[in-house]
């Protein structure tokens, strides 16, 4: 022990070493790898065992997402209460019938819905009633809603991600990617518990019903002009090389639809862009444009060249216009110029509904679609009455899709963005009229003048 007369010990030393963190559990499998049930008996076992189970049911697909050109589903992960975890194989089974009978009305539970729902349709899956972890996790304001960061956050376990990007069409399945499947429904039911209770206890459990009742009906849109999608096509000048992204675009789509592979794997969109720009007319000259490379290049190669032919001999007026023809408002960035008056609601409109979302905790596109907002700020009603307007903003958003709690919190705003930009914008003309411009005043000065002038000529 050192004495009261001893100095004090440097403290300008080298630093303390940090005390690491604990290191966060690797998740495992609660009841072991169940077999792949790839036999319609298995499914009729498993399907049996799910009806007799209780509580909602976990429910993840696994598609080929980078490797085909179709979303269908490659692997389907159920987890029930009182039937553990079901791996089933749809391409191998001649219906999934017996395990929608088995769910009946069951909650689905799903994280990110949207993105299995349409799949999981296509093989007759279809919810009665559905809890979307993810979107709990946005509604609860979460900054990161991905499954593997809420596990972790709220379970204190860690995922395994690395089998997240492979090729789910591979047969047979690896034991390894099969393991990371059931993993991501193990967690779910409790997940889900936990989610249900915040949303609860934040007020927001009315919000996430209306949320996932509309998620039942969805449906993936159907993109127009798809090919205005291609990478890099801002790069591209010119009606005829637009042409050409577009020739291109549809051929390779046309052959990887057939193929059943993702078009990138044919040629990538960069590829696209440069031969769009170069318009190489020989297979030599294509095969040495950037990205044409591999097998999809050149066993592809005459169909390349003939859709830049066609794109090259294209009448003028059936060439691609530089912006996409829509049945939407245009870019917001054009509005000031179109616009004014519509470039101010909108200016205004998001203001209050980024003011609205911080009171309450929550993303403002989750308070009300940015495509919704755009919608009715562009073409409001044309009644200023205050009561009038405000019924038929909120008839507008409910046609759009707005949810009865979305169009609750934020009708009033966007009634009033749409008065008050009115109001500044008629503000604004009053003033211009009650002050000419300096230059109109010089006008006038020099008209006087003039007929004065005049006058005394006359004289």
């Amino acid at each position: 022990m050192p004495q009261d007369d001893q100095p004090a010990p440097e403290t300008d030393s080298a630093p303390a070493e940090a005390v690491p963190e604990p290191e966060v559990a690797l998740l495992a499998l609660s009841e072991g790898l169940p077999p792949l049930i790839d036999t319609d008996e298995a499914l009729a076992e498993y399907a049996a065992q799910v009806a007799a189970g209780s509580g909602p049911v976990a429910i993840d697909a696994e598609r080929a997402s980078g490797y085909r050109y179709s979303n269908r589903a490659y692997l389907i992960q159920v987890r029930r209460e009182g039937a553990g975890t079901g791996l089933i194989d749809p391409i191998t089974l001649s219906s999934l019938e017996p395990l929608q009978e088995a769910i009946g009305d069951a909650e689905w539970i799903l994280h990110a819905a949207t993105q299995d729902l349409p799949c999981l349709a296509e093989v007759g899956l279809t919810p009665v009633a559905l809890f979307d972890t993810e979107l709990a996790g946005r509604l609860l304001n979460y900054p990161r809603v991905g499954l593997a960061t809420l596990v972790e956050t709220l379970l204190g376990a860690r995922m395994k991600k690395e089998h997240s990007a492979v090729d789910w069409s591979t047969r047979p399945l690896p034991e390894p990617w099969l393991e990371y499947a059931a993993l991501d429904v193990e967690v779910l039911v409790e997940l889900r518990q936990l989610l249900a209770d915040q949303l609860v206890e934040a007020g927001k459990d009315d919000w996430a019903r209306q949320e996932f009742d509309n998620l039942r009906s969805f449906e993936a849109a159907v993109r127009t002009e798809a090919w205005r999608r291609t990478s890099g096509l801002h790069k591209v000048r010119g009606r005829r090389a637009l042409g050409a992204v577009r020739a291109l675009w549809e051929a390779r789509d046309e052959i990887a639809r057939e193929r059943d592979v993702t078009p990138g794997r044919l040629i990538p969109d960069a590829a696209i862009v440069a031969a769009a720009t170069a318009m190489p007319t020989s297979r030599a000259a294509l095969m040495s444009t950037p990205g044409f490379h591999g097998r999809g290049a050149s066993r592809y190669s005459a169909t390349w060249l003939q859709a830049l032919r066609s794109a090259a001999e294209m009448d003028e007026a059936d060439l691609p216009s530089r912006t996409p023809r829509g049945d939407g408002p245009p870019a917001p960035r054009a509005w000031a110029e179109k616009s004014p008056v519509a470039a101010r609601r909108l200016e205004l409109a998001r203001a209050a509904v980024a003011a609205l979302a911080e009171e309450h905790d929550l993303p403002a596109e989750n308070l009300l679609t940015p495509d919704h907002l755009r919608r009715v700020m562009w073409e409001p009603p044309s009644t200023r009455d205050p009561v009038e307007l405000l019924e038929r903003l909120i008839d507008q958003l409910r046609a759009l899709g707005s949810r009865s709690w979305q169009i609750g919190l934020t009708a009033s705003a966007l009634a009033r963005a749409v008065l008050d930009a009115d109001a500044q914008a008629k503000e604004k003309r009053a003033s211009k009229q009650a002050k000419p411009e300096p230059d109109a005043e010089a006008d006038v000065a020099a008209d006087v003048e003039a007929d004065v002038e005049a006058d005394v000529e006359a004289d």
